[in-house]
């Protein structure tokens, strides 16, 4: 017995759903951490830099990897393009800090 076609896609958009709010809680941890670390400058070890790109960088690559489904509403595509430009916005916030701790 096979499920019917508007079962499937609400799983397939929940979980979709699902994985973009991970990655939002990832990044608001990340966006945190850098605050912290803006603040407290002798946190910034240089492991904790390679850490911090390393993970930025996971997160860039699986926000770009995404494949919408078309079936998607307005407001998904809203969220996935918000989360696509924070993504930008904590690396040019690591960056900073970076530069601050190296300079």
């Amino acid at each position: 017995m096979s499920m019917p076609k508007d079962e499937i896609q609400s799983e397939m958009i929940n979980a979709w759903r699902t994985y973009l709010n991970s990655l939002q809680t990832a990044m608001d941890k990340m966006d945190k951490d850098i605050k912290e670390a803006s603040e407290m400058a002798g946190v910034c070890t240089n492991e904790w830099c390679e850490a911090t790109e390393h993970y930025i960088d996971e997160l860039s690559n699986s926000l770009f990897s995404i494949s919408e489904p078309r079936w998607s509403d307005p407001v998904d595509s809203k969220k996935l393009k918000e989360l696509k430009k924070r993504v930008y916005d904590l690396y040019a916030n690591y960056k900073s800090v970076y530069q601050s701790i190296n300079t």
